[in-house]
């Protein structure tokens, strides 16, 4: 696998287009921070460690829905392993007219765009969502 990154992501899209309850992913500290900021912001329920079969670590991510739809309409990754995108604080997208939220690796780890902006600072534009 050459982006667990977009793995992860194309997992919650998949899920929640399937209406599942959860979904499962390998473990890393940047999914892990991912999944905490979807649920600060409200696009999932909530997230915990498992294990797998062969005794990997999991990550499992409790998706959300609303009326029966899905809280996580799209997920985009915008910067790939052959193509980092880079801005700027004030340079960073608004996502649906500030419906949606971008998550950006900054120095200060990753963060959404709302909290870049109040802390003025940029970074690689991981992905959006909404």
């Amino acid at each position: 696998m050459t982006d667990p990154i977009s793995d992860f992501l194309t997992r919650l899209r998949n899920a929640s287009l399937a209406r599942q309850a959860e979904t499962a992913s390998p473990h890393s500290q940047m999914k892990e921070a991912i999944a905490a900021i979807l649920k600060e912001d409200g696009f999932i329920t909530d997230f915990s460690h498992g294990t797998d079969e062969r005794g990997h670590k999991t990550l499992v991510v409790k998706l959300k829905y609303v009326n029966e739809t899905p809280a996580i309409t799209q997920v985009k990754r915008v910067s790939t392993p052959g193509r980092r995108l880079y801005c700027g604080y004030q340079e960073i997208p608004r996502v649906l007219n500030g419906l949606g939220i971008s998550i950006l690796s900054t120095s200060r780890g990753l963060m959404n765009n709302q909290n870049c902006l109040r802390h003025k600072v940029g970074g690689e534009l991981v992905c959006t969502v909404w």
